[in-house]
């Protein structure tokens, strides 16, 4: 074989001795995904806040609403659970709570109902154009369902995120993940980062 037509093949081999190895995610690993990103939205403290805010650490992401009955209570349990999991790690964690009840979910609600989880929790809420915003460009889709006496229930995207401390998706957690799931694939993520 000539020379020249051995170039092709070594760029190759380069190319892929650079590419690191996808981390043993248990959930589904998101990594090349293009969705989400930026955004501002009203945190239960009474600020204005932003996911870059955020950066250095490893931030999990979920929608929901506080008068949800099941799904919302049972895995902001499971993200409370994992924290304890992840013991001194967890400094190194930020829960994000994103309402998608603008209706009711004001930032005094949230912050009666987040908390109470951990006290390092955070919810956010905002306009209707905001959250559904926010919602869709992470791919979250909800629908009101009205309930006898004139209230409402919210179906929407159970599952939840876990971003990179540079602010990149990286994981997918469908509803139901336990926090030993989650503690894993956070410590991977934090592992990662730690490296230079």
């Amino acid at each position: 074989m000539k020379p020249a037509a051995l170039l092709p093949l070594l760029f190759a081999l380069c190319l892929s001795a650079c590419t690191p190895a996808p981390l043993p995610f248990k959930g589904s690993d998101v990594s090349g995904e293009t969705f989400g990103g930026e955004f501002t939205l009203n945190a239960h403290t009474g600020q204005r806040v932003s996911l870059a805010d955020y950066q250095g650490k490893v931030v999990a992401l979920f929608f929901g609403y506080t008068h949800c009955p099941d799904i919302c209570p049972t895995t902001l349990l499971e993200y409370a659970a994992a924290m304890k999991t992840l013991g001194r790690d967890s400094d190194q964690v930020q829960v994000l709570f994103v309402s998608v009840d603008s209706k009711r979910d004001t930032p005094a609600v949230l912050a009666g109902y987040v908390p109470h989880f951990d006290p390092r929790f955070i919810g956010l809420s905002g306009s209707t154009a905001e959250l559904a915003a926010v919602a869709t460009r992470f791919r979250i889709v909800s629908q009101v369902l009205p309930t006898e006496g004139g209230g409402y229930l919210i179906d929407h995207s159970a599952g939840s995120y876990l971003l990179d401390k540079t602010g990149k998706l990286r994981v997918y957690a469908p509803y139901g993940t336990t926090q030993d799931t989650l503690a894993h694939d956070i410590r991977l993520l934090l592992a990662e980062t730690r490296q230079p």
